[in-house]
């Protein structure tokens, strides 16, 4: 008898060779014995709605959306969960026969990290995002479900900050968490966890804020990992806080797509074990 062909899913960006996803999600299907295969998927800088259309009527059963394509992506899909619309990007996709779905797994996957990987709890925290980029709309709801007692969106372009928070404004009232916009030099000083998901570390620069936003122990998030984190993350070692790098919040965030795919979700913890590992052995090797 034929072997059945596989579900087929995909990540969609530009670039997108370096993208860990497949492997990700390789796992996962081996570990809960779900027949998928996984693949990337280069789409052009202007031809992202093509290529994603013709994935789709290829037979793909679902998709993540990475840089730069997270907003064209919630815009072709006319159905979206809440977190989605609140942060009006998508990473990803699921084509049902009712069309196509967008979620937005990136926010859930930062909070799992930081709670259940590094053991800090976000209730009642001071936290400071820094950026007012795609990648921040897309944490910034479900860090405010995490009911911190306050948040702070700081941008290099203060008005970028005051519109997202406008728009996360009714959700910080009614968590009952103050939220506001500010400027990279004028942050505030002493936050419990500092998240950089600005493009400084793509850049290469150090640090976007000052020192004065740390205190000793904060944990410091860089949304990037490898040697794009490695700045940042010395930086903030260097002034006693703790630094941690973006790959957590990858696994996790792969594992809620996974599960809306799929109906289960997998066990994280050996998954990212494999990737520090990985990474550990390129920077041996580089």
């Amino acid at each position: 008898m034929p072997t059945p062909p596989l579900d087929r899913y995909a990540v969609l960006g530009n670039p997108v060779a370096h993208s860990r996803s497949p492997a990700i999600h390789a796992a996962f299907a081996a570990a809960t014995g779900q027949p998928l295969s996984y693949e990337r998927v280069l789409a052009p800088m202007d031809g992202f709605e093509a290529t994603l259309r013709a994935f789709a009527a290829a037979g793909g059963r679902g998709c993540n959306v990475t840089v730069p394509f997270k907003f064209d992506a919630f815009r072709l899909c006319p159905r979206h969960t809440e977190r989605a619309a609140l942060a009006e990007a998508t990473n990803v996709i699921r084509f049902d026969a009712e069309g196509w779905w967008a979620d937005n797994t990136d926010g859930v996957g930062l909070v799992t990290d930081i709670e259940h990987n590094a053991g800090q709890p976000v209730a009642g925290q001071r936290v400071l995002l820094i950026g007012a980029g795609g990648a921040s709309a897309g944490v910034l709801g479900p860090l405010l479900q995490a009911r911190p007692a306050e948040v702070v969106v700081a941008n290099r372009t203060v008005e970028r900050a005051q519109a997202l928070c406008a728009r996360h404004q009714a959700l910080a009232d009614a968590q009952r968490t103050a939220l506001r916009a500010s400027g990279l030099a004028d942050a505030g000083v002493g936050f419990d966890i500092v998240l950089n998901a600005s493009a400084s570390s793509l850049a290469g620069d150090t640090a976007p804020v000052p020192a004065s936003v740390l205190r000793p122990g904060t944990l410091v998030v860089d949304l990037m990992y490898g040697p794009a984190a490695a700045g940042f993350l010395r930086w903030a070692q260097a002034h006693g806080a703790r630094p941690r790098d973006g790959l957590g919040m990858l696994v996790e965030q792969a594992a809620e797509a996974f599960a809306l795919w799929r109906g289960v979700r997998p066990d994280t913890a050996p998954v990212l074990a494999m990737l520090r590992d990985q990474l550990a052995r390129e920077a041996a090797s580089a």
